[in-house]
């Protein structure tokens, strides 16, 4: 008998398991920079394109001298906002697709493996993007990025390069907030140039059988899909980024539409999968300004500086970006 999709899935089941194991599939998801609560998917499960996230701006001014004679001033507390979008994502496939699925033991989980690695892909490029953007916006740009590259890259000297001191300047964009920074995500190439430094450390927890890789007290992630662009006129310039635990806001909503959508074409013998997300991925204190095109916006939209801005004080904003030729 042909076991066909909807044989083996069950909607409501298989859309939570997909978005789990999405999680798990990226290492930038997995490394403490994006945070989930209930608050997040309550806003995701909103409606709408985008929705306020209301902050206390924090308190200023000096203590007053206490007097019999004269009252204290009273002072107000400001307040301020930060905005998110909700992304209203989806993807269909076809069963031809998904035919290695079939093959195996268990074709549920199989297939929901294969959807979980594509949506952890197609995310964590959005993630890329809207870094992307945050880091060419104004404010972040002037105070939150470390550019050491020269557009000549093959040509690039040493004060080009990623190093130990390189690395404590991104840092010190932070000032005294610095440990506030729990990792840092690189391309492996640059990984590579550390390891040559000598400047990764490597810990075994005694409890633990996976090695742990840490960079001047922060862990180590390796990610190859983080920017490796086209230096101006020759090389490449690297983006190493550095960032606090929960830089980034996510919450996962339900969608207006069925999450997941099965369907068949009898005649052609085809069997099709839909699978919708809708979803937050937030820079935390860097407001979304723009006007999307359509009802969230592409990567593209979100890789433009002009369309974000700063609203927290930067230190608050647990993100640095390190720009290097290697």
């Amino acid at each position: 008998m042909t076991v066909r999709i909807s044989d083996i899935i069950v909607p409501e089941i298989f859309a939570e398991y997909v978005i789990e194991r999405t999680a798990e599939k990226s290492n930038l998801w997995r490394s403490g920079l994006i945070e989930q609560n209930d608050k997040t998917n309550e806003i995701a499960s909103g409606g709408g394109t985008t929705a306020n996230m209301p902050f206390f701006s924090d308190l200023t001014g000096d203590s007053e001298v206490l007097s019999d004679a004269t009252p204290l001033s009273v002072n107000g507390i400001a307040t301020s906002k930060d905005v998110c979008v909700i992304n209203h994502r989806g993807k269909a496939w076809g069963a031809n697709d998904l035919a290695k699925a079939k093959s195996g033991d268990d074709p549920m989980a199989a297939i929901g493996d294969l959807v979980a690695d594509w949506w952890g892909r197609d995310m964590q490029k959005t993630l890329i993007a809207i870094l992307r953007g945050v880091f060419a916006s104004t404010a972040m740009a002037a105070e939150h990025v470390l550019n050491i590259s020269i557009a000549d890259g093959n040509n690039a000297a040493a004060g080009n390069l990623i190093s130990s001191g390189a690395t404590v300047n991104a840092l010190k964009k932070l000032g005294d907030q610095l440990d506030a920074i729990s990792a840092i995500a690189m391309h492996s190439d640059i990984y590579y140039e550390l390891v040559k430094q000598d400047e990764i450390e490597f810990e075994q927890p005694s409890e633990q059988d996976t090695v742990i890789q840490r960079y001047k007290g922060r862990a180590v992630i390796v990610d190859d899909s983080l920017p490796k662009v086209a230096g101006g006129t020759s090389g490449f310039v690297y983006s190493t980024y550095m960032f606090g635990e929960g830089a980034f806001a996510y919450g996962e909503g339900t969608p207006e539409e069925e999450a997941v959508e099965m369907d068949r074409d009898i005649l052609a013998g085809t069997s099709y999968l839909t699978n919708r997300r809708k979803f937050i991925i937030h820079p935390v204190g860097v407001k979304w300004k723009g006007t999307a095109a359509a009802a969230s916006p592409s990567n593209a939209e979100y890789a433009t500086a002009a369309n974000w801005e700063r609203v927290y004080t930067r230190r608050n904003v647990r993100l640095i970006c390190l720009q290097t030729n290697g």
